[in-house]
């Protein structure tokens, strides 16, 4: 392509002098050797100011970014820490009691009889726990302590035996305790002399004691229970008679080693379950049949 013929308005336009610049097209045109081609100062110092204002540029840069690894490399120890409130940690829900019950006929008659193995066994209990037993509440003597972390209330029904469930029954509704966890404590014909046996529920099995409770607790049998062997009267002994009839002192010997039996049964079953208790208390030898 043929170069653009130079206008010659602009050609003849006049520069100051030393002020004239070069104008260049795809193909220029031969200039007179009059005409200079110094650069243009001004385009010169507009260059060189552009490169001062890159320059500046670039130093406030650098000035940003050494004040921003200034700041970044401060050890945290250094910079301000903000304490959060922690979180109050949940409190566990209150441990509702265990009531062990011990089932027997108040007053001095009765004492050290077979009918009464239910108060002997919560009194050894009482004693090894150290929990005192002189309160009288709920128709009972009554007593409070723990075992381990577990709350336990300790009552000995003050009713005589066949009203048993009204002291047991107001207990159990005051204290809002689930029947899971009330143990009653009882004697028991059908099993040998010294025995122990642990049930999760049951019926009465002719107990007038355990007929009254389950009364009391609106026809519920869904409660455990611990039953003492007392054995079968011998020959035709009238069972009335039998029941309130006192040990011999071999037959104390051997009932004291059923009672140290019981306490560790009953601990088992409030600190390591109802199960692991029963498979204790019902694989265990009476002391005759170890001898």
């Amino acid at each position: 392509m043929k170069a653009a013929v130079f206008p010659s308005k602009i050609a003849s336009l006049g520069l100051p002098s030393g002020h004239r610049c070069a104008l260049f097209f795809r193909s220029p045109p031969a200039l007179p050797s009059s005409f200079s081609t110094t650069p243009c100062r001004k385009l010169a110092r507009g260059i060189r100011g552009s490169e001062g204002f890159m320059s500046q540029s670039s130093s406030s840069s650098q000035l940003f970014s050494s004040l921003s690894n200034s700041f970044s490399s401060q050890s945290e120890s250094e910079l301000p820490q903000v304490q959060l409130p922690s979180p109050k940690p949940k409190s566990p829900p209150p441990q509702l009691p265990w009531l062990i019950v011990g089932l027997g006929n108040p007053g001095k008659k009765y004492q050290g009889t077979r009918h009464n193995v239910g108060f002997e066994m919560v009194d050894a209990l009482a004693e090894a726990e150290g929990i005192s037993m002189n309160t009288v509440n709920f128709k009972a003597l009554f007593g409070k302590g723990v075992i381990g972390n577990i709350p336990i209330m300790l009552a000995k029904p003050q009713t005589f035996m066949n009203a048993s469930g009204e002291s047991v029954g107001q207990i159990v509704s005051f204290y809002k305790i689930p029947l899971k966890q009330v143990l009653v404590i009882y004697d028991d014909l059908d099993l040998p002399f010294g025995k122990l046996r642990l049930l999760p529920k049951g019926g009465h099995g002719g107990h007038n004691g355990m007929r009254s409770i389950i009364d009391r607790l609106k026809g519920s049998r869904d409660f455990p229970r611990l039953r003492i062997g007392i054995g079968r009267p011998p020959g035709k002994m009238d069972t009335a008679n039998y029941v309130l009839r006192q040990f011999n002192k071999q037959e104390q010997e051997e009932l004291d080693y059923t009672f140290q039996t019981g306490l560790e049964a009953i601990r088992i079953m409030l600190l390591e379950g109802f199960n692991k208790s029963a498979t204790f208390v019902n694989t265990q030898k009476s002391m005759q049949q170890l001898s």
